[in-house]
């Protein structure tokens, strides 16, 4: 078998094994968190930091994943229709103002970590990382085929 006949086998082979599907961003929360419930509009003020405080009254954490992460990329996308390096200036002035940007993490798993370890923490995961740990306030439509997910495989950086 000549090798560019064996390449497409391979690949079913290797997605029979290792089943990859596009994901969609969840907007996530710790599972002891308040029900409630956000839109898109909301979501941008908490994380842009023009609502500081929870509908009890507690301020909001948001945490983002790092600005070269693709999905930190995606969620910027979405959200603030631009990618992550257009808020910078944004975030300079607001800086001069006495207002910080959103801790970040190096990965999903530290996301999932510090939203579960830290009240009134919201950040974002690939739904397919989803666990026990959290619960989702709100879904965002990743662009399509930008996302691949592994399920359970939630990398994990020091």
């Amino acid at each position: 078998m000549c090798m560019s006949k064996q390449i497409p086998v391979l690949l079913i082979l290797l997605l029979g094994v290792c089943p990859v599907q596009a994901a969609d961003i969840a907007v996530i929360v710790g599972r002891d968190t308040p029900e409630i419930t956000l839109t898109p509009a909301q979501l941008e003020n908490i994380f842009r930091k023009k609502t500081r405080l929870t509908p009890w009254s507690q301020a909001w954490v948001p945490v983002n994943l790092h600005a070269n992460h693709r999905l930190r990329r995606a969620f910027s996308l979405q959200l603030f229709e631009q990618p992550p390096e257009q808020q910078e200036e944004f975030w300079n002035i607001q800086y001069f103002n006495g207002i910080t940007p959103p801790y970040v993490v190096t990965s999903e798993e530290a996301v999932l970590r510090f939203v579960t370890d830290t009240p009134n923490a919201i950040g974002y995961v690939l739904d397919c990382h989803l666990d026990a740990r959290v619960k989702v306030l709100l879904r965002l439509t990743a662009p399509e085929h930008s996302l691949p997910c592994v399920p359970g495989h939630a990398e994990v950086k020091p």
